[in-house]
């Protein structure tokens, strides 16, 4: 068991100081001319090592908000099941900002990282919609299973759309700094308790 542990630990180790390595070239040097082989070597890892870990650079870049994106999926698989849909929906939201803001203060420096090099690299915006893509997908499966209805439910859809626009209103335009970025978040999901009818999403 240690023996695991350890070997974890430093697999945790070599990937996050590849991730930290690529996010800095990416923005110092530029991502289309940063190469694989530049950001191993900054770790000291042979391209290969590399590999093991990500299968490309825009899997590296993107990497902070794929493991946030998966934050949010098993809070949301977690929730209680007398939970409306959209209750189980926005806990999990909550329960997501919470673990960043109060995980290691690198990751939340990582996030702001990604967010600069997604505004400077249209690549990695059409990459960042197509994990958002798979991400609604998934979502919209929780959703209806919570529901009991196919995915193709008018309704279950309406879910995951509002879940989509508080989102975007809550990282398109507010601070990439967590504290705030919470404080905005609680701030949209009161405008959208007022706004939504108790029970509208059963």
């Amino acid at each position: 068991m240690t023996t695991i542990g350890l070997r974890e630990r430093k697999k945790r180790k070599t990937r996050i100081a590849l991730i930290d390595a690529a996010l800095d070239l990416f923005l110092t040097q530029g991502y289309d001319i940063t190469t694989v082989d530049q950001v191993a070597a900054a770790v000291d890892v042979s391209p290969r090592t590399f590999f093991r870990y990500f299968a490309s650079k825009e899997e590296v870049a993107l990497s902070t908000c794929r493991d946030g994106q998966e934050i949010f999926l098993r809070a949301l698989c977690s929730r209680p099941g007398e939970e409306s849909p959209y209750q189980a929906v926005t806990q999990a939201m909550r329960v997501t900002l919470a673990a960043l803001r109060e995980g290691d203060p690198d990751d939340a420096q990582r996030l702001a990282k990604v967010r600069r090099l997604i505004d400077a690299t249209p690549s990695l915006a059409a990459g960042l919609m197509c994990m958002i893509n798979k991400g609604d997908r998934q979502l919209t499966e929780e959703v209806a299973r919570r529901r009991g209805t196919d995915t193709d439910d008018l309704r279950t859809q309406f879910v995951v759309s509002i879940l989509n626009t508080l989102l975007r209103v809550c990282f398109e335009h507010g601070s990439p700094d967590l504290a705030p970025l919470s404080e905005r978040m609680e701030r949209i999901l009161a405008i959208a308790e007022e706004c939504l009818r108790p029970g509208w999403d059963r």
